[in-house]
């Protein structure tokens, strides 16, 4: 860690993502400690009380930087505040709003996985699952939106996900990274449930409805107590094949939307399917 006076003489940009890198490395190793501790209390030793010196020092040399504006100013000297209280919480926000403050002064782009979480493992006995309740993501290219809705239907009680052979790899980091440790939590599996070949087709009663436009109305569709949703491709939608499961089974579902754009983000509009389904379970 560079000394703050050495700290002090460095050029402005360069000073910034230097404290922006230690803040993001504290803020890790943060939220490595709070993972699964129910109590969030801070580990003993986890910073030392040099490192919460310089924390505290590094805020207050940020807030007197005139170039930053008088909000951004404040926000300093709370962080400050909370480096001296050591307050989990605090530190936790106080690392975090320093970094993407810096982070946006210095040029550095804000991807989602320079969001950090805190979730850690999960514990998948802590799941209310409703039994049956399966959705297919086909052909999802994203991996950001095939982590948020590996996170979505794990809150929503999803008990399995299917993925067509072309969606994208949950393995892909920032599919893990958007999922927040849903995807070891969730079952899931590659299949391809609507195949041309006979053999490959679903081959039971199980009720199947897709996600898509010129459907019934989502608060007026009756949602099956047990069935596979359907999501389809962000740019294509759901397959000609599927529809044609779908029509033959349950039908469409679809959101009345009233924006000039007339569509959502895929991952979006199934969180907002899955709420609705998950409340007629209960």
């Amino acid at each position: 860690m560079i000394p703050l006076y050495k700290l002090e003489k460095l050029p402005r940009i360069q000073r910034l993502r230097k404290i922006a890198k230690y803040f993001s490395s504290a803020e890790n190793r943060l939220c490595e400690n709070l993972a699964n501790k129910e109590d969030m209390e801070l580990k003993p030793g986890l910073f030392s009380d040099t490192e919460i010196i310089f924390f505290t020092d590094a805020a207050r040399l940020l807030a007197k930087d005139t170039l930053f504006p008088q909000e951004a100013q404040k926000l300093f000297e709370e962080a400050a505040l909370a480096f001296q209280n050591i307050d989990t919480n605090g530190l936790r926000r106080a690392f975090n709003n320093v970094k993407h403050l810096l982070f946006a002064v210095t040029g550095k782009d804000q991807a989602d996985w320079d969001f950090t979480a805190s979730d850690g493992s999960l514990d998948s006995k802590k799941r209310r699952v409703f039994n049956g309740m399966q959705v297919y993501l086909e052909d999802i290219r994203s991996p950001f939106n095939v982590g948020a809705m590996f996170r979505t239907a794990e809150s929503f009680g999803v008990e399995k996900i299917i993925l067509s052979p072309f969606c994208a790899d949950p393995r892909h980091r920032r599919a893990e990274r958007t999922a927040m440790g849903c995807i070891d939590t969730i079952p899931w599996e590659r299949q391809e449930l609507f195949a041309p070949h006979e053999e490959n087709k679903l081959k039971d009663d199980t009720p199947i409805f897709a996600l898509e436009t010129g459907g019934i109305p989502i608060n007026e569709f009756a949602f099956p107590p047990s069935g596979i949703l359907i999501a389809g491709s962000e740019e294509l939608g759901v397959s000609p094949r599927a529809l044609e499961a779908a029509d033959a089974s349950f039908g469409r579902v679809s959101i009345p939307i009233y924006g000039a754009k007339a569509s959502l983000n895929v991952s979006t509009a199934f969180g907002i399917a899955l709420q609705y389904w998950s409340k007629a379970l209960i």
